[in-house]
C-alpha cells in the first residue's frame, strides 16, 4: 500500500497535529457539565464561589476514538492510497510534439508527423501505468493538448489529432513552458521532444536554454525541397497597366537543383525562368505583366518534392482603374500636355456646347464656362465668368504676386512656389466650407470646397499665367486629383507571405490612420513603430493593410518553413528509453476511505451527539452487548 498525493512524514504529521486538537477539545470542551434547575433560591452552593476542576482523564473514549478514525481515513483518502506493488515512485512528464510546417513533408511512402506519431506512441508504451503525461504541441506558438494524465487511450487520441500547421517551430519557448509546467508538478519526470529539429534561424543566434532531463526523438529524413519563401507584385508607378513580380525561391536540400518557374495569369502561360539552386540557398526570379483586367495569376514550380505545399502560389490581381476625366473646354491643345501625360488619368475633351450633367465620368473640368446646370460630379472651375461663377468674386486684380500656400491641405501639399506674379486673377469670397488654397495679397484666389461634391475653382486661368512654366502646376494638379479620387491613386501591392510574423515597411505612409483587417473585416492586432508595421497570424489567410497612401494584400498561403538545423548539446539523452517493468494497476482506495470516515462521524454523533435516543441520559458505556443491542434495535442485524 502506498499514498500517492502525500509522502509518509506529511500523513503523520497532519494525523499527529489533527489528533493534538482533537484530545484538546474533549479535555476542555467536556470538563463541565450544564444543569438545569427550576430556581437557584434554595440552591447553597450559588453563593460559593466557582471551584473549577479540570478533568485529569477523558470519559467518554470511544466517541474520541471514533473521531480520531474518521480523520486517519479522511486523510488517507486526500492521500490516495492505493493498493498494490509501488514499485518506483510515479512522475510527471512533458511530452512536446513537433507540429510545425515542416512535419508535413513527406519521406518515402508517408510525412513526417505520421513517424512522429508512432514515436510518441511507443514511448508512452514503455511508461509505467502509473506515471503522468501532458501533450504540447509546438510550432510558432506552444499548445497544450491534454492535462496531466494516467489515461492512455486519451493521450492517444489527442496524439492521433495532432497535425502539422502552418507555421515554423520555435524550439526555445516550448522548451521554456514545458520546464515551467514540470516544476510547478510534484514528482518531476522527462520533458521529451519529438520532432525533426528544424528551427527558425533567429533561434541559432538566440540557443533556447536546454532544461534537465531533457530526451529527443529525431524524425529522420533527409528530403529535397524546394519552394517559394515571398512573392511580391507592384504596380509601375510611371507604367500602372504593368506589374513587377519578384519571387524568392529556396533550396531547403543539400543537393543542388535546376527548377522551372512558372508563371501564368487567367490560365494562359506569362512568363518562365529556369533556376539554378545551390544547396541551402535561395535565388530571385523577376517577370513584368502588362494587364488592366483582374485575375488571377499563379506561380508553379516544376518536378515533385518533399511538401507540395510552397510549390504553388495564386494570388488575385485587381483590376486598373483610372480616374475618367471629362473636360469642357474650347482649346483642348493647351491643357492636353498638362492631362494627357498622366498614365492615371484618362482623359475626354469636349467642347462646352456638348455639356451633359450626367455624363460618366469621375471629375468633370470646365474652362472658362458656367453650364447651366451645375455637375452632380467632381469639379474643376478654370475662371469662370464672374456672374455665375460658383464662388462670389470680392474684385479683380492685376499683376498680384501669389505670396501664399496653404500646405497643410491635400490640394496644396507639397508646393513652395512664391513670388509668382499673376498677370489677371480674380479674388475669391470664401463660403463656409471652402479652404483657400492660394492666396495673394488682396485675398484667396483659389479654393477647394469640400463635400459630396468636391470642387476646386480658380480665379485665373493657370495656363495664360507665368504658373505654365512652372513644376508647381502638374503637381497642383496632381493633387486636385488625388484628393478627389483617392482610390485611383492609391498604393496596390499584392504579396504572397509564408503564415508566422510578417514585417512591412510603410514608410512614410506610416504616420496617418493604419488598420489591417481580414477578408470578414475583422481587424487583426498589429504592432507599429518607426513606420514598421508588425504582425503575426498563425493560420493561412488574406488581409488587408489600409494606409492613407493605399492598399497593401497580404496572402498568407505559403507554408512558413524553418531553414536551421538544431543539434542538441551533449547530455540530452536520444532515442527511446528502455522497456521498464510494467506493474500492476494500483486500486485507489479514496472513494472507501471517505465513506468509512463517514460511518464513523454518524455513528460518533449517533452515539453521543445531541440526535442519540432520549432514553440515554449520563455517561454512555460502549460495549459490545451495548452495540449489539443497538444494531438489534435498529433493525440492522437480527440476533
Amino acid at each position: 500500500m502506498s499514498l500517492l498525493n502525500l509522502t509518509l512524514a506529511q500523513f503523520l504529521g497532519l494525523l499527529g497535529a489533527g489528533s493534538a486538537l482533537l484530545i484538546v477539545l474533549y479535555l476542555l470542551d467536556r470538563s463541565r457539565r450544564r444543569q438545569r434547575v427550576s430556581t437557584l433560591r434554595f440552591w447553597v452552593e450559588a453563593n460559593r464561589a466557582p471551584e473549577t476542576r479540570r478533568r485529569r482523564r477523558i470519559q467518554q473514549w470511544p466517541s474520541l476514538l471514533l473521531q480520531w478514525l474518521a480523520l486517519a481515513l479522511l486523510l488517507a483518502a486526500l492521500g490516495d492510497l492505493r493498493v498494490g506493488s509501488r514499485g518506483q515512485a510515479s512522475r510527471d512528464h512533458i511530452l512536446v510534439l513537433d507540429t510545425s510546417a515542416w512535419m508535413g513533408a513527406r519521406a518515402a511512402d508517408r510525412t513526417l508527423m505520421v513517424e512522429a506519431r508512432e514515436l510518441a506512441r511507443a514511448w508512452l508504451r514503455r511508461l509505467p501505468a502509473g506515471d503522468r503525461v501532458m501533450l504540447v504541441r509546438a510550432d510558432a506558438l506552444t499548445t497544450p493538448a491534454t492535462p496531466f494524465t494516467e489515461d492512455r487511450a486519451l493521450l492517444e487520441e489527442a496524439i492521433a489529432r495532432s497535425q502539422p500547421s502552418a507555421t515554423a517551430l520555435r524550439l526555445g519557448r516550448a522548451l521554456a513552458f514545458a520546464d515551467r509546467l514540470r516544476r510547478s508538478g510534484g514528482n518531476a519526470g522527462e520533458i521529451v521532444f519529438i520532432g525533426s529539429g528544424r528551427i527558425a534561424p533567429e533561434e541559432l543566434a538566440q540557443p533556447a536554454r536546454i532544461p534537465d532531463g531533457l530526451r529527443f526523438l529525431e524524425v529522420r529524413g533527409e528530403m529535397d525541397n524546394c519552394g517559394l519563401r515571398h512573392v511580391v507584385l507592384r504596380r509601375d508607378p510611371q507604367d500602372p497597366s504593368l506589374w513587377r513580380i519578384l519571387a524568392r525561391v529556396r533550396n531547403y536540400g543539400r543537393r543542388p537543383q535546376f527548377r522551372r518557374l512558372r508563371l501564368a495569369f487567367g490560365g494562359s502561360p506569362a512568363g518562365e525562368a529556369v533556376l539554378s539552386l545551390p544547396p541551402d540557398s535561395e535565388h530571385e526570379a523577376a517577370f513584368s505583366l502588362r494587364t488592366q483586367a483582374a485575375g488571377w495569376l499563379e506561380l508553379r514550380l516544376s518536378g515533385r518534392d518533399a511538401l507540395a505545399d510552397d510549390d504553388a502560389a495564386v494570388l488575385e490581381l485587381p483590376a486598373l482603374r483610372p480616374i475618367r476625366l471629362l473636360a469642357y473646354t474650347r482649346q483642348p491643345e493647351s491643357l492636353r500636355p498638362l492631362l494627357a501625360t498622366n498614365p492615371w488619368v484618362r482623359v475626354e475633351f469636349r467642347p462646352p456646347e456638348a455639356y451633359d450633367p450626367v455624363a460618366a465620368a469621375d471629375v468633370v473640368l470646365l474652362d472658362q464656362f458656367c453650364p447651366p446646370e451645375l455637375p452632380r460630379i467632381h469639379s474643376v472651375w478654370l475662371d469662370p465668368p464672374a456672374d455665375r461663377a460658383p464662388a462670389a468674386v470680392r474684385r479683380s486684380v492685376s499683376q498680384a504676386r501669389l505670396s501664399r500656400w496653404r500646405t497643410e491641405h491635400p490640394v496644396a501639399a507639397g508646393l513652395r512656389t512664391r513670388d509668382l506674379w499673376l498677370a489677371s486673377a480674380r479674388v475669391l469670397t470664401p463660403a463656409q466650407d471652402d479652404v483657400p488654397i492660394a492666396e495673394v495679397d488682396a485675398g484667396p484666389v483659389i479654393l477647394a470646397r469640400a463635400g459630396r461634391p468636391k470642387a476646386v475653382i480658380f480665379g485665373f486661368q493657370p495656363l495664360a499665367t507665368a504658373m505654365r512654366y512652372e513644376v508647381a502646376l502638374p503637381l497642383l494638379f496632381a493633387n486636385m486629383l488625388r484628393w478627389m479620387a483617392p482610390e485611383a491613386f492609391g498604393l496596390q501591392e499584392v504579396l504572397a507571405h509564408s503564415a508566422g510574423s510578417l514585417t512591412l515597411e510603410l514608410g512614410e505612409d506610416g504616420g496617418g490612420e493604419v488598420r489591417v483587417v481580414t477578408d470578414g473585416d475583422h481587424s487583426l492586432p498589429f504592432t507599429l513603430e518607426r513606420n514598421r508595421l508588425e504582425l503575426f497570424t498563425s493560420s493561412p489567410q488574406q488581409v488587408r493593410v489600409l494606409t492613407s497612401a493605399g492598399e497593401r494584400v497580404v496572402s498568407f498561403a505559403l507554408p512558413e518553413l524553418a531553414q536551421a538545423r538544431w543539434s542538441p548539446p551533449a547530455g540530452v539523452r536520444r532515442g527511446l528509453p528502455p522497456l521498464r517493468a510494467q506493474s500492476s494497476p494500483r486500486l485507489g482506495l479514496w472513494p472507501w476511505l471517505a465513506l468509512a470516515a463517514g460511518a464513523c462521524l454518524w455513528l460518533e454523533g449517533r452515539l453521543y451527539g445531541r440526535f442519540r435516543p432520549a432514553a440515554a441520559h449520563g455517561p454512555t458505556r460502549l460495549s459490545w452487548r451495548a452495540i449489539s443491542g443497538w444494531l438489534r434495535r435498529t433493525g440492522v442485524a437480527r440476533s
